[in-house]
């Protein structure tokens, strides 16, 4: 019983075209020593909260801001660029949204995901980007060579926010479960004017 792992081996959703790329990263992780097709297999296999959604305007920052050099001769010596001018596919095993407060999508944005969201993808095909499917990720690159893998903030969820310490013990930032944030509603009695004291 103290030697077992409680860890899923396939997806427990109903959705076929899951179960089939499940399969098909099973096989990769097993034939090839990448570590990205363990790590997309792991994730494939994941309930749907720890696949959080990734906004667009998250995505593009991550791949603006990671900078690398071109490969080959003097690599060392050349100027570093963003992972969308090296032409780096940014890969979520989950849903991409659109976000308004991005105004402007980069040429040549490369996104690989299980869903992007219909504004999402007219906004990144207008721009000249392309969205791949996780089959045609796996012909073009098995390895995850040029590839970026990233995923949503998992903590974002509102009951995330209630778990941990006992609310009101030290150190604790746990949110309390409470009917309504109010005067009345578990305020402590203190030397305040609204508990009687002058």
């Amino acid at each position: 019983r103290k030697d077992r792992k409680a860890r899923r081996l396939a997806p427990k959703s109903d959705d076929n075209y899951l179960k089939l790329l499940a399969e098909l990263y099973k096989f990769l992780a097993r034939r090839t020593t990448s570590k990205f097709n363990k790590i997309v297999l792991k994730r494939l296999c994941m309930a749907r909260r720890f696949r959080p959604t990734m906004s667009l305007k998250r995505l593009i920052r991550v791949m603006q801001t990671t900078r690398m050099t071109t490969p080959g001769k003097d690599a060392d010596k050349k100027e570093k660029v963003s992972a969308i001018k090296n032409g780096i596919t940014a890969v979520v095993v989950g849903t991409v949204t659109d976000d308004l407060r991005r105004y402007i999508i980069p040429k040549g944005l490369k996104i690989c995901a299980l869903h992007v969201s219909k504004t999402a993808r007219k906004r990144v095909l207008e721009a000249g980007g392309s969205i791949y499917t996780f089959d045609q990720l796996a012909q073009s690159s098995p390895k995850g060579e040029k590839t970026l893998l990233m995923q949503g903030p998992r903590h974002a969820r509102e009951a995330q926010k209630h778990f941990g310490p006992a609310p009101g013990t030290p150190g604790s930032h746990t949110k309390p479960y409470v009917q309504s944030k109010g005067r009345k509603f578990e305020r402590a009695r203190g030397r305040r004017s609204s508990r009687a004291y002058k």
